[in-house]
């Protein structure tokens, strides 16, 4: 089944060394402060810390400023959705633990592997030593790097493995014809494009220069000159903080025009196989597209049987992940703490009767037998 099953909003987490489990900072005997950390929530054996919740709040903050988003904007935009963060990651911890119990985490770390071997050789790098050097010049830490990696992949593991497949393989043959017949527009083929692309950012620049600039240059093209000379040279598009023009020479890919964002393809509707549109401006810059190949659309359905499990299974995949993550959380032991358990117990839509009888339960035992952290 294809990647393209793998949702995957890309939330990132750093790595945490937990230190203390107690609710507040306390004084030690002496009258010494003892610095701390605040569980948030306990989901299973594992927390969501406060720590965790400020790092992952940082991160989206940094993000939508890099989307040209003013910082006080960006601190009440993210400050705004705390409930949904802590929540989130709450999610999060149970796929985690999941992909543990699957056992996937070599295959998850064999990817990891790989995929940074790819950034390699696009950089030209010989080496993974050599990678992480050139990351830390940039500004990036190559272990939180990994473990960002690490933990999108093993999100997007658990899910492919126990829904998309699930539902992709689980499709029996008369469905699928059932669905083809009903559906027969969608098995014809669209026209596709091929793009390239100059990106100008106009991250801490005056916007009124990088319009000025991306016109000079789509005069240029347009007067004979080089694409991908012209890419290599002035293209920003970055990968993991490094400028991937002079390499890929501006190339983005194939695309179904149905599947290109409105306005992208309104901008290249009428450009013919090697010209290029006007400046676009996109959230965090402007964006002059070239037209590579165009392939016409086809009126004829034809019936071809993955195609047809993968658009049912993208239509089903949705309200199977979520019915998937809520057995998660049925089956999880998850205890907010009181600060936060109004704001964030119905966005999980915890079965609260179930969760404050496993807590009577466990105020029974003896504090070493709560010290377990096992569910009830």
């Amino acid at each position: 089944m294809k990647s393209r099953f793998i949702s995957l909003t890309f939330v990132t987490l750093m790595l945490f060394a937990l230190l203390s489990l107690v609710s507040s900072a306390a004084l030690a005997q002496e009258g010494e402060l003892k610095v701390v950390d605040e569980v948030i929530a306990q989901v299973n054996e594992d927390v969501i810390t406060l720590s965790m919740v400020r790092r992952e709040t940082k991160q989206r903050i940094e993000a939508l400023k890099q989307g040209g988003m003013p910082e006080q904007q960006a601190t009440d935009e993210v400050t705004k959705h705390q409930a949904e963060l802590i929540a989130t990651l709450i999610n999060e911890q149970l796929l985690m633990q999941k992909g543990k119990e699957l056992d996937l985490a070599s295959e998850v770390e064999a990817e990891v592997n790989r995929r940074m071997l790819d950034v390699a050789k696009e950089q030209g790098i010989t080496s993974i030593e050599k990678l992480d050097e050139a990351m830390k010049g940039s500004g990036m830490d190559p272990v939180a790097t990994r473990q960002t990696l690490r933990t999108e992949i093993m999100k997007q593991a658990v899910i492919q493995q126990e829904v998309d497949r699930k539902v992709f393989f689980g499709l029996p043959l008369d469905e699928l014809k059932k669905y083809f017949e009903a559906n027969r527009a969608k098995f014809t083929k669209p026209e596709s494009v091929v793009l390239s692309e100059i990106f100008l950012s106009y991250a801490g620049k005056n916007e009124a220069d990088v319009r000025a600039r991306a016109l000079e240059l789509v005069t240029q093209l347009r007067s004979g000159a080089d694409f991908a000379a012209l890419a290599a040279a002035n293209s920003e598009r970055e990968l993991n903080g490094v400028r991937v023009a002079p390499q890929n020479k501006g190339k983005v890919g194939r695309f179904e025009m149905p599947n290109l964002r409105e306005e992208i393809a309104k901008q290249i509707k009428g450009v013919k196989v090697g010209g290029v549109s006007d400046p676009l401006r996109i959230n965090d810059g402007f964006q002059i597209l070239r037209v590579d190949e165009r392939t016409e659309a086809s009126s004829t359905a034809v019936f071809n049987e993955n195609q047809v499990r993968e658009a049912i299974t993208m239509e089903r995949s949705p309200k199977e992940r979520e019915l998937y993550l809520r057995n998660l959380l049925n089956d999880a032991y998850v205890k907010i703490s009181d600060s936060y358990r109004a704001s964030v117990e119905p966005l999980l839509k915890l079965n609260t009767a179930a969760a404050a009888k496993s807590d009577d339960s466990s105020t029974s035992g003896t504090n070493s037998e709560k010290n377990k952290n096992k569910k009830p």
